[in-house]
């Protein structure tokens, strides 16, 4: 099997954090968000990782190939058009079943199930309350997708589409891509699920799967509460984290050496660690760290806070270990 990974996207709606680190790559419960997917593989016969990749391609493709032992190929999406074009680069080099996994979800789900069915292929699902936010997914009696209903007004279905798919039939699924590339545009995007809907309608049988939990990470306060639920879990309890305690790396850019630097959060003290960096330094009076739910740039376990004052303006940073 092979696994196609999109992730051409700018991550707008996590700027400004995404100027400088692609979304796949924003920490979690101290890790990136596409550790926490990857995770998910282990147990799967997967010979192939293509990552169709975009914004800051470089980051994404110099992080994979350290980081996963499995042969990967790396494909730019030049042309943000959709989630079928984005799939669609990668057919000439998809000679298997594929699994499409979009990072920017955290997913708790036995993704063995690809071995116990001989349907053409599934879609997994997550049943939510606020049903109208999300495209949906309406299956028959015995589980089989039927169609997908993005954002319906009416309770059709509470199956939440979480974009994660496996495809045995993959002839077909280029077949569907094919329909919806020459098709006018949805919503000025080509949409993968319309693919979907095209091999439902030419006979394909798709098993709807849910998944046990499922975790967004698209937006700042969605990725927050990510953060927590994944601590709460249990998630990234140990004591080191991936980088020197005694180098940090700033949004500004810059490379703070701290002394007497401390894992785990802190925040401005007397006992905190002090900034060596120019203009830079922790206050301990009149100066309150923000809560994480004030300040959308918590972004994961290993952070310090601290007071930059400079000529132009006086701010908060977020120090990332």
């Amino acid at each position: 099997m092979q696994v196609i990974i999109p992730l051409a996207g700018k991550g707008t709606r996590l700027r400004p954090h995404t100027h400088l680190v692609p979304k796949p790559l924003l920490k979690v419960a101290g890790r990136p968000v596409m550790d926490w997917v990857m995770d998910r593989l282990e147990g799967l016969d997967v010979s192939e990782l293509i990552f169709i990749t975009g914004h800051l391609k470089e980051q994404v493709e110099a992080y994979a190939r350290a980081r996963y032992q499995i042969p990967s190929r790396f494909i730019e999406q030049k042309v943000q058009d959709g989630t079928a074009g984005a799939v669609n680069l990668a057919r000439a080099y998809v000679h298997e079943p594929v699994l499409i996994i979009f990072v920017d979800t955290v997913f708790e789900a036995d993704l063995t199930l690809i071995n116990r069915t001989d349907a053409d292929g599934i879609i997994w699902a997550k049943e939510v309350e606020d049903y109208q936010r999300f495209g949906v997914v309406v299956t028959d009696d015995k589980g089989y997708m039927t169609r997908i209903v993005e954002k319906p007004t009416t309770p059709i279905s509470r199956l939440a589409n979480i974009g994660l798919y496996y495809i045995r039939a993959v002839d077909s699924l280029w077949q569907g891509i094919d329909h919806v590339l020459a098709s006018p545009k949805n919503k000025g995007e080509y949409f993968l699920t319309d693919a979907f809907q095209w091999m439902i309608e030419h006979g394909k049988r798709i098993l709807t799967a849910e998944v046990g939990g499922w975790y967004d990470c698209g937006a700042p306060g969605t990725l927050l509460e990510t953060n927590e639920t994944l601590l709460r879990k249990g998630a990234a309890r140990r004591v080191t984290f991936p980088a020197s305690p005694s180098t940090i790396r700033c949004t500004s850019r810059t490379a703070l050496p701290w002394s007497g630097a401390r894992s785990g959060p802190t925040s401005p003290s007397s006992a905190a660690p002090r900034c060596a960096a120019a203009g830079c330094a922790t206050r301990s009076s009149a100066r309150t760290r923000p809560s994480p739910t004030a300040c959308s740039t918590a972004l994961c376990s290993g952070i310090t806070w601290c007071w930059r004052a400079t000529a132009e303006r006086r701010h908060w940073a977020i120090i990332q270990r």
